[in-house]
């Protein structure tokens, strides 16, 4: 119960964070009300799941849950269509999945750092857990590649002379080298590090994959940050 009640409240926190420093202009349209809204939804879920858990509840805990989940999927998908306004149905598509793969990876790499250091407090505990959410890890991994790949081609291959600088040309540029830094320690790097702490969990060595497991979230946090700021820069989700 106690791994639940920390991350509902890492959650919380960060959201709290996120809604502290959302710049007002993106409240001033539908869908950055609509993100604003689902993302408070979100909160005080996450925070009524956090105050419950092992406690009270929890007959309804489950929707409470669901309530988070979706209020959530709501926010990034109303943030996505924000970002792509007046921007074509493909590039539209490809943000919205750009937006949940990264989603998903950030927190797939949360979660199995967090329950990797879990084994430090509760030694006895099945490796499969681990095993498993590596896993999921690993999954969201080939995931955000596929969609940063298909992202990139799209942008390519759609541009036309006149309607801007071409994103192939900016990959090739001085500029492009925050595209190569986000490809390294965003893409490349995580890649490996999740084959690594998988290898470590199936031996079962669960010290070695939390130690892998903190580089391996530090590296998908600097790959996503990076990835937004391409975002703002040149409106392709990578």
């Amino acid at each position: 119960m106690k791994f639940f009640r920390f991350n509902a409240g890492l959650a919380a926190i960060l959201i709290a964070v996120a809604l502290a420093l959302r710049p007002p202009e993106s409240d001033s349209e539908t869908f950055g009300r609509t993100a604003l809204l689902a993302l408070t939804v979100a909160e005080a879920a996450i925070v009524v799941y956090w105050v419950s858990v092992g406690r009270a509840l929890a007959s309804v805990r489950p929707a409470i849950v669901a309530t988070a989940v979706g209020s959530g999927l709501v926010a990034i998908l109303a943030e996505a269509f924000a970002v792509t306004a007046g921007r074509g149905v493909p590039f539209r598509a490809m943000t919205v999945a750009s937006f949940l793969s990264s989603a998903a990876l950030l927190g797939g790499a949360c979660t199995a750092m967090v329950l990797g250091h879990w084994y430090l407090v509760i030694p006895s505990m099945q490796v499969s857990h681990l095993q498993r959410i590596v896993k999921l890890h690993m999954a969201s991994m080939v995931v955000r590649v596929g969609v940063v790949a298909a992202a990139v081609s799209l942008a390519i291959l759609t541009w036309h002379p006149g309607v801007g600088p071409s994103f192939g040309r900016y990959v090739t540029s001085i500029s492009g080298i925050f595209f190569w830094q986000r490809v390294l320690f965003g893409l490349a790097g995580p890649a490996v590090l999740s084959y690594l702490t998988w290898e470590t969990a199936k031996i079962r060595s669960t010290q070695s994959a939390t130690g892998i497991l903190y580089i391996d979230f530090f590296t998908v946090v600097v790959g996503e940050v990076l990835a937004k700021y391409i975002l703002l820069a040149t409106r392709v989700p990578v």
